[in-house]
């Protein structure tokens, strides 16, 4: 897959406490938030709806050029591409403290105040003498590949809990390596058993393989999907570089205590392709412990079994459903178009988006829905009933939902998600609202931007207080970059971006495949260089100042 283009109730009545319940079930129990909100995985949940329920202080009154703003900035060491991470409440040097994490592709991670930016730890994710890697002749990632996907946090591992990263590297000799960290989240020490290097075999004729066996091999991946933390296992999932052959799609996960394992699942292995890439979005979970996730261009198996699944177990360019059982991990449903193939030879493949797990909704009869979705290239909107995904049929698409170029361009990241709204920002198109009605969507916006967002369009992040006072955050990838702020209820109502100051609120160039962080009256976006905070003017004055006094090498 080339990247060329690449729970708090509702206050709104009986109906929105409904869905409120659903949506606390479609969160993993290991992934709730501890008192205070915390953002301890990519787009803020396993079902990466990308929605902060509990922000108070930034509402659409207060979100405006005169009152908010860029407040600081906390500089590091190399382009920040993973969605930086949020604890409200870590004991570190002796007290409580809010905790960014941010992770660059230097191979370092970070933990700042995330209130004043004072560095409280950065750890080197590097052995001796190694370097992160090069760019793998590839610009997707450049000029070094280090950590690339976003991290995750389990904070009920250890004492104070533990951060998980994977870092690439390369040594003098020019050996490439893939490795898991664990850190304690207080001190960025290592955890037991931290770091294990990534390896992994299965049976299977396909590229990478001999004697019978494919083998993973660190130089020819990155992993791009944010971690996935499930069940006591992270999960990583990997991308290609450039498509630079020989490669497949692998699905390979550790324990959270003493990173023990493998489990290990290639969907390509008799093939060739199929990596998974989804612009950085993470592989999505349901309340059953499903995995959910839309893969890439490569080969398909169109001989089915009587179940209706490949005979040769290859599912390049599907959206598909892993389950886990006796730690082992499979394909339990999928679904696939009618022309799969001539998507995946013309580049028009899935993989360049990420999939959504929905709340459970009612259909015109009444009957419960659990739905996910998912958006690629070729510019449709899938819609797929979670317990009856479609999977392939030559001659129609069997699926829950379809809606034909939906979205005016191709999308390279993810939905998010706010109160029966589903918010697309595809290449350069609007974003564009669909409303969820009787479990279908309605197939013309409810509401777009006037704004347009050039490649690689954008990923959204929503902050509301409960069902009210939404705000829909997104970033523009130019120069210099534009943080916007919409009224999610009318996307047409745009509160704030940060051009309307002037050079004020500016914070650089442009970074593809950035996703917002908002938490606690603060949002941060990763940059090339660092992380910009945005915030209320006349509550930061105390950060203003501390940031603007620092001598330029304050946080190194």
């Amino acid at each position: 897959m080339s990247a060329s283009l690449p729970v708090r109730f509702f206050r709104l009545g009986a109906l929105a406490l409904t869905l409120a319940i659903a949506y606390a079930h479609a969160v993993p129990s290991g992934q709730r938030p501890a008192p205070g909100f915390n953002v301890l995985t990519y787009h803020d949940n396993n079902a990466r709806t990308g929605w902060d329920d509990r922000e108070t202080r930034l509402t659409p009154a207060t979100v405006n050029v005169r009152e908010f703003g860029k407040v600081g900035f906390f500089p590091v060491d190399g382009k920040v591409d993973a969605q930086p991470l949020y604890v409200s409440s870590v004991r570190a040097r002796g007290r409580i403290q809010p905790v960014l994490y941010v992770a660059t592709e230097a191979d370092r991670l970070y933990a700042f105040n995330a209130d004043t930016g004072t560095l409280l730890w950065k750890r080197t994710l590097l052995k001796t003498g190694e370097t992160p890697s090069d760019d793998r002749h590839c610009s997707q990632v450049e000029p070094t590949i280090g950590v690339t996907a976003t991290p995750v946090i389990d904070l009920r591992d250890g004492s104070r809990g533990t951060i998980f990263a994977v870092a690439m590297s390369k040594n003098p000799s020019g050996h490439y390596y893939q490795r898991l960290y664990a850190l304690d989240l207080a001190t960025g020490a290592l955890r037991p058993g931290s770091p294990v290097t990534i390896r992994a075999t299965t049976p299977g004729t396909g590229d990478g393989s001999r004697d019978g066996r494919v083998i993973f091999n660190p130089a020819q991946y990155k992993e791009r999907p944010g971690l996935l933390l499930l069940r006591g296992v992270v999960y990583t999932f990997w991308s290609s570089n450039c498509d630079h052959r020989p490669y497949t799609g692998w699905i390979i996960g550790y324990t959270v205590h003493g990173l023990r394992g493998p489990r290990i699942l290639d969907i390509t292995p008799n093939g060739h392709d199929g990596g998974i890439w989804a612009s950085g979005a993470g592989p999505a979970a349901g309340p059953g412990g499903h995995i959910y996730f839309l893969d890439g261009n490569g080969s398909f198996g169109r001989r089915l079994n009587a179940q209706g699944f490949p005979i040769d177990r290859d599912f390049g360019n599907a959206f598909i459903r892993l389950s886990v059982t006796g730690g082992r991990i499979r394909v339990s449903d999928y679904f696939n178009m009618d022309n799969t193939r001539a998507e995946s030879r013309a580049d028009e493949d899935l993989g360049s988006g990420g999939a959504l797990v929905l709340p459970t909704f009612r259909d015109v009869r009444g009957r419960i829905l659990h739905l996910a979705v998912g958006a690629g290239k070729d510019t449709h909107i899938y819609v797929v009933n979670r317990a009856n995904m479609g999977k392939f049929n030559p001659y129609r698409n069997a699926i829950w939902q379809e809606l034909p170029h939906a979205l005016g361009g191709p999308e390279f990241g993810m939905p998010a998600y706010f109160g029966h709204e589903i918010y697309f920002g595809a290449v350069g198109e609007p974003i564009r609202a669909f409303r969820i009605q009787a479990g279908k969507l309605i197939p013309k916006p409810v509401s777009v931007t006037q704004n347009r967002f050039p490649y690689p369009g954008t990923t959204p992040g929503i902050s509301s207080d409960g069902g009210r006072d939404g705000i829909v955050w997104a970033v523009a990838n130019t120069d210099p970059a534009v943080l916007y702020a919409y009224a999610a209820r009318n996307l047409a109502d745009l509160l704030y971006n940060s051009n309307q100051a002037g050079s004020r609120d500016h914070f650089g160039s442009g970074n593809k495949f950035i996703t917002p962080t908002i938490a606690q009256g603060r949002v941060y976006v990763g940059t090339r260089d660092g992380v910009a905070v945005f915030g209320r003017l006349n509550h930061a004055s105390a950060l203003r100042h501390k940031i603007r006094s620092a001598p330029a090498d304050r946080f190194f």
